[in-house]
């Protein structure tokens, strides 16, 4: 399974011609560039939110999934387990167009027959990341045996996983911790792609380095870090800085190869 390198919060198809060019000095890289997008339950269904300014309207998804040489990924987050996930799935997944890669469930342990049924309903997604937040590991008793034992529910759905306790607040991952995790979650399903988030950035891949060693392959998504204020709510990605992190993320990971 190809890894990524992750930026989220794309609002344009332009950031993304603009971020591929990075990739012209790294034609041996293994790695391809993650498009994510956001929305959520109440973007996709016209409800006030505090992030309906941030998040791309609906009818705007599409536009921005116009390269076939990225992976693109719509962030689908719903925390509050709205019912309807079928069909608000089904929703998602037409909105991100025929370009559409992945789909990422930033949720808490979402239904995988739902989840299943709207990936057969519309056939239209190769990829399902589920993000194995601190909520989901908080369920599971803080113990990644029993995370990896409740992913097995998922097997033949979900694709990827995304260890992230940060979920978009930039707060700085604990690699050392997220290993127990990932070795948890390959000893079960061998098969499953891992990721990583959380405080990731220009100044801030040495975050990986106990967990690079174990997981040369690992993929990983940054966010929050990738603003000078570190907020995603209070400006939109700097994408100078999106772009130092891309360059230095590829030269980490071919460092640590």
């Amino acid at each position: 399974m190809r890894p990524y390198i992750g930026i989220t919060d794309f609002t344009a198809s332009e950031q993304v011609d603009l971020l591929m060019r990075y990739f012209e000095d790294y034609p041996n890289t293994k790695r391809m560039l993650h498009v994510g997008v956001m929305t959520s339950y109440k973007q996709l269904h016209g409800l006030p939110s505090k992030w309906q300014n941030v998040f791309p309207k609906s009818s705007e998804i599409a536009d921005i999934f116009q390269r076939d040489d990225v992976y693109n990924c719509l962030h689908y987050a719903d925390y509050d387990g709205h019912p309807g996930l079928r069909q608000t799935l089904g929703k998602a997944i037409i909105s991100g167009g025929p370009k559409l890669h992945s789909l990422q469930l930033d949720m808490i342990w979402p239904d995988p027959d739902a989840i299943r049924s709207a990936i057969e309903d519309t056939g239209n997604v190769t990829d399902v990341i589920l993000q194995i937040n601190k909520f989901a590991m908080g369920q599971c008793q803080e113990q990644p045996h029993l995370v990896a034992r409740r992913l097995k529910s998922y097997q033949g759905i979900v694709t990827r996983v995304l260890l992230d306790k940060s979920m978009g607040r930039g707060a700085g991952l604990d690699a050392r911790l997220l290993t127990t995790y990932a070795r948890a979650i390959v000893e079960t399903i061998p098969e499953i792609g891992l990721g990583v988030a959380g405080g990731l950035g220009p100044s801030t891949l040495y975050l990986l380095d106990p967990l690079i060693k174990a997981f040369p392959n690992i993929s990983i998504d940054a966010q929050s870090r990738l603003r000078p204020s570190g907020s995603a709510l209070a400006e939109p990605i700097d994408w100078d800085m999106a772009g130092l992190y891309l360059k230095r993320s590829i030269e980490y990971f071919a460092a640590n190869a």
